[in-house]
């Protein structure tokens, strides 16, 4: 599946790279979104009842394989397109410094520059009642999310490490999280996210992308 974006998305605001708007979405990507939903349709349900609190999510996987680029901006697809009137607001969050904060029922997003405006945003929204899903984008290794970002009930939140993270265990106890671990793309993912970069090109140079390609990655 591919998501494509005129505007990009939030991960690729956050650097100063040149970043492809594309993001490919496999199905260990898609797998990720299928566990959040589950827990999300639960939070949701008549059944769920108030006492219910969401489950808290950190998401390990190898290095460069997309977690915060795909996982991350795939999960702010699906949940923006969640029923509004059970998930309000989404807000995605660059290691606590950048934060934007997507409001479904105004149809507006705010851009939270520093800590101190995230901290305000996210206590009016608790004063105000809202259901909040917050995906945490891991910017410092060994840095689990400020206290407000995981508020001990009410709120669904799945932490997305940008870098290799040690000590996960420790990372899931911090945040008291159920771990999601994501396996390296397929080799026919990793083909057809090549021919989709290189579409425009001929078929020989199509080919030629692939084997440099093939040569510096170590399938899993």
């Amino acid at each position: 599946m591919l998501l494509a974006s005129e505007k990009g998305w939030p991960y690729s605001w956050h650097t100063i790279q040149d970043l492809p708007k594309d993001v490919f979405v496999n199905c260990e990507v898609d797998r990720v979104w299928r566990i959040v939903k589950g827990d999300v349709t639960e939070w949701l349900s008549p059944h769920g009842g108030t006492d219910f609190t969401p489950e808290r999510h950190l998401l390990i996987g190898t290095p460069g394989i997309g977690k915060s680029m795909a996982a991350g901006s795939y999960l702010l697809y699906r949940l923006l397109h969640c029923d509004a009137e059970k998930i309000q607001v989404v807000a995605h969050s660059f290691g606590g410094s950048t934060t934007y904060v997507s409001d479904k029922t105004t149809r507006a997003v705010k851009r939270c520059s520093d800590e101190d405006m995230c901290v305000s945003e996210l206590r009016s929204l608790r004063g105000h009642g809202r259901n909040v899903y917050i995906i945490y984008g891991v910017a410092k290794k060994g840095t689990p999310p400020p206290r407000h970002f995981a508020p001990t009930s009410g709120w669904g939140m799945i932490a997305v490490p940008f870098l290799k993270v040690a000590n996960y265990d420790e990372w899931a106890k911090q945040l008291q999280a159920a771990r999601i671990i994501v396996n390296c793309p397929a080799e026919m993912d990793v083909k057809a996210m090549c021919a989709w970069m290189t579409r425009d090109g001929a078929t020989d140079e199509q080919t030629k992308y692939w084997r440099m390609v093939e040569e510096r990655i170590d399938m899993c």
